[in-house]
């Protein structure tokens, strides 16, 4: 067996926060504040940034656009949607504070991309560097540690707003480790090793009937009964009690979630958040079509994986 040949197996763990942890609720907004300019002018530009904190929500940046928007409704509706709707929960979008600290775009900047005009001929408004992954151990394309745990994060959000397990509250984290083999060049998950999830609750729920109702409702609709096995560990909520959630428990800013954004820690990433960012800003748009480009590879068959080999690195000026 020559050393390209030699069998390898691994541990690898990929993580993921619910629409309800201050971070992503940070993320929703700032992306909420740029459909609303987008919805009424499409060649808005937009960096729309977000910070929380118990009973406070700030969105600031710049923003260039002939829409007019209601930021402050915006922000309110965006916190009813997650489930913020009592300060018992964390966050309550008709009680919190907003504050708005929003500046039109630099005209350096703005000559430098579109010089005023109203064009889809843009040019990119700042530099960076973007990659793009993709493999074929699941139907999207997506690592199986990052998609189990991205899956197991949205499952968690509809049996809360769906009623199955309505005593879930907004706050949460899914976590999983996958074990893989690798032969040579070819890449096989194998088992899922660790399922980790910390939920934030009601205070009245028992953490044994919390922990049976994860297991049933939560991680047997999602995950594969082939990845499970009797050393498949489940760590549900070890922490204990987890009442006090959302910026209550945390403070969170747009962009601090940038890996489970993209690829669960397979992929390279050059550093730059997606959220509030129209696409003129490449650290967006560049990384979405550095992504189609290994989709598009892998899809075609003329590669399992491309582990950090699409890059592409964008300029202004």
């Amino acid at each position: 067996m020559t050393a390209t040949e030699e069998v390898r197996r691994f541990f690898f763990t990929s993580e993921s926060v619910n629409e309800g942890h201050p971070d992503k609720l940070c993320d929703q907004v700032s992306d909420a504040v740029l459909d609303a300019c987008l919805a009424q002018d499409p060649f808005s530009k937009v960096a729309c940034e977000t910070a929380t904190k118990t009973g406070l929500i700030m969105v600031f940046g710049e923003i260039s656009t002939r829409a007019k928007v209601d930021y402050e409704q915006v922000v309110r509706e965006t916190v009813r949607e997650i489930g913020f709707d009592d300060e018992d929960k964390g966050l309550d979008y008709q009680t919190c504070r907003v504050l708005q600290e929003i500046h039109e775009q630099s005209q350096e900047i703005a000559a430098s991309v579109h010089g005023g005009r109203n064009t889809l001929e843009i040019a990119a408004g700042d530099q960076g560097i973007m990659f793009g992954y993709a493999t074929n151990e699941t139907p999207e394309l997506m690592p199986l540690s990052h998609s189990l745990a991205t899956k197991l994060g949205k499952r968690l959000t509809d049996v809360r707003k769906q009623g199955v397990l309505p005593y879930i509250r907004p706050d949460g984290k899914t976590q999983v480790t996958v074990e893989y083999e690798r032969h040579g060049g070819a890449l096989r998950p194998l088992r899922v090793d660790t399922i980790v999830i910390s939920t934030q609750h009601a205070p009245h729920i028992s953490q044994e009937k919390l922990r049976a109702d994860l297991r049933e409702h939560v991680i047997r609709p999602v995950v594969p009964a082939e990845f499970l096995d009797e050393k498949t560990k489940y760590v549900l909520n070890p922490s204990g009690s987890f009442t006090v959630g959302g910026p209550a428990g945390d403070a969170g800013l747009t962009g601090r979630k940038i890996i489970i954004d993209t690829y669960g820690g397979w992929g390279g990433h050059g550093g730059g958040a997606f959220s509030g960012k129209d696409p003129s800003k490449v650290d967006r748009s560049a990384a979405y079509m550095a992504r189609w480009i290994a989709k598009s590879v892998v899809a075609s068959g003329l590669a399992a994986a491309l582990p950090r080999s699409v890059e592409l690195l964008y300029w202004c000026c």
